[in-house]
């Protein structure tokens, strides 16, 4: 008696499946970033990677599932990063934190201030995206607010941080004004402007 094959995909297959998935999430979240989502068709993703137009309906179920999927993806990788950088040195006051706005002004500058941030960027163009997009992009900015608010309560125990303040006000007034720094960085081609938002946003925390 043949034995039974198992059910469901084999782990080749599957494998194969969720790598190609990777590599169009992965092309999603830098073409996004430097052309936004309402002026890039799903063509232009799939012809980067070689990918056949048919497949894509084999991974996504529609352009704004899709859309979805990059912006999750870009929200763990970012969460990840931001994560390693806020580490509290009792050594070195808001160490983490310079470290955080060190890496992203590398980046911008790596890329020659084509790209910034994802979700910044989407949020630009609110207007012409699906409307499930909105609700998304807000939970993302909390998720990353929780993050920062954390950090600056650790901080802010080792007198780093001015005691009065409300870590979760600030750090929420934090990703605002980030994100309108990271624009006028990429518009100047400069990061200025994230230098000069970062000494502002920075007097208002010291103890």
């Amino acid at each position: 008696m043949k034995p039974k094959r198992p059910r469901g995909r084999p782990a080749k297959v599957l494998g194969e499946h969720n790598d190609t998935r990777r590599r169009l999430l992965h092309a999603g979240v830098e073409v996004l970033t430097e052309a936004g989502y309402s002026s890039i068709g799903i063509e232009t993703i799939l012809k980067r990677e070689g990918i056949p137009k048919g497949s894509f309906y084999h991974y996504f179920d529609s352009k704004e599932a899709f859309g979805k999927a990059v912006i999750e993806s870009y929200n763990q990788f970012f969460k990840k990063k931001l994560a390693k950088h806020l580490q509290s040195d009792e050594h070195k006051p808001l160490s983490g934190f310079h470290a955080f706005v060190a890496d992203a002004m590398s980046g911008i500058e790596k890329y020659k201030f084509r790209r910034g941030c994802l979700i910044g960027n989407l949020g630009q163009e609110l207007s012409t995206l699906p409307t499930s997009f909105g609700d998304q992009l807000t939970d993302v900015f909390t998720q990353w607010s929780y993050l920062l608010a954390a950090y600056l309560k650790a901080e802010q125990d080792k007198g780093n941080v001015d005691s009065s303040i409300d870590c979760t006000y600030h750090s929420k007034l934090f990703w605002i004004g980030w994100e309108g720094a990271i624009l006028h960085t990429k518009l100047q081609k400069d990061v200025e402007p994230i230098r000069m938002f970062v000494d502002f946003y920075l007097s208002g925390l010291k103890a």
